[in-house]
């Protein structure tokens, strides 16, 4: 693994509306390039909608705003078929994303042929977020849809890899976050999957990655089992550290496993929401520190050695979340904040 000595980079979803000039200035002032998702632009830009086209039997409702599987439609078996010769060919090119569904993804690529970056950052939507928050026709989670899982898979496996292929023309270091949203509500009852099978499923796509020569990261902006994600194959996890840094407290034997195979730590660290203007840059990185500070003490109390100086080559910062949420001024503020906060934990 690389030492990334607290590099910044961003999530993806922004409440602006084209992608051109805020990718633009994001190159200048972020350290890793990653591609806009505009959720307010279209909502086939919906971080969920715009995996979906190239589904078989996928339907994008636009009065309802969107996607959902339907394996009881005439086409769906022939589309099925399709989409299993694709994976035999190994045709990645069959999973590319549309311009009308990532604007940012295109124009990242346009900008960085004119600009250099060590790394540059794509995502792609996790199997398990995915497939539990998109239904088939009947209104059924397409994860407790047995038909599907593998499809689901496979999906976000080949896109992401056509990802890798795409960047790799502009950055030989590709970094390829696989964002479980969903993770937030695992153990809970409405998600009834056991962590072997999580294990499972979410490594099949790193491994992929790896292969494909990848650097693999995983996005989970709220709280969950964090032995799950990190007893998988990923290099980086990215957690809301503003808000859950503690937590990760919590699991020190795992997090001396991760760290021992080569693991690092992108830190949600800037807050996403109006609590950006409660803080400063300063604050920000002293929040960080005692953080780790604080994960350092309470794995020691367990018998375990995590010294915090371990985290510096280890260690990634971005907002805490998406910004698709927020106004167009908290993610400028968000993003300067950023800039700010992670030049000073470079520094030491």
């Amino acid at each position: 693994m690389p030492e990334f000595n607290y590099l910044t980079t961003h999530v993806g979803s922004v409440p602006h509306l084209e992608a051109e000039r805020l990718t633009s200035q994001l190159n200048s002032l972020l350290d890793i390039p990653s591609w806009l998702q505009l959720t307010r632009r279209d909502f086939r830009e919906n971080i969920y909608t715009q995996y979906a086209p190239t589904l078989p039997g996928a339907v994008v409702d636009e009065e309802k705003e969107k996607a959902h599987i339907d394996t009881g439609s005439p086409n769906f078996d022939a589309e099925l078929e399709s989409f299993y010769q694709s994976i035999i060919d190994d045709n990645t090119d069959a999973f590319a994303l549309h311009p009308d569904y990532a604007q940012g993804f295109y124009a990242l690529l346009d900008s960085l042929k004119s600009y250099s970056s060590t790394y540059v950052k794509g995502q792609v939507m996790g199997p398990i977020s995915f497939g539990l928050t998109v239904t088939d026709q009947d209104g059924r989670a397409c994860l407790y849809n047995e038909m599907l899982v593998d499809v689901l898979i496979k999906h976000m496996t080949f896109n992401a890899r056509w990802q890798v292929s795409q960047l790799k023309n502009i950055s030989e270091q590709v970094i390829l976050f696989v964002d479980e949203p969903y993770m937030a509500s695992f153990g809970s009852a409405y998600v009834s999957l056991s962590k072997e099978q999580v294990i499972i499923w979410l490594d099949e796509v790193y491994e992929a990655l790896h292969t494909a020569g990848a650097i693999t990261g995983t996005h989970c902006c709220g709280n969950t089992d964090w032995g799950v994600l990190l007893g998988t194959q990923v290099d980086i996890l990215n957690l809301d550290a503003y808000s859950f840094i503690e937590n990760l407290a919590l699991y020190p034997v795992e997090l001396r496993g991760f760290l021992d195979r080569g693991g690092a730590i992108c830190w949600g660290l800037i807050p996403n929401n109006e609590q950006i203007f409660n803080e400063t840059p300063q604050s920000l990185a002293k929040k960080l520190q005692d953080g780790i500070k604080l994960i350092s003490e309470k794995a020691a109390k367990r018998g375990i050695t995590i010294h915090p100086d371990e985290f510096a080559s280890r260690s990634l910062v971005a907002p805490a979340c998406g910004l698709g949420s927020a106004t167009v001024e908290i993610a400028d503020r968000v993003f300067d904040v950023l800039g700010e906060t992670g030049a000073i934990l470079k520094k030491g």
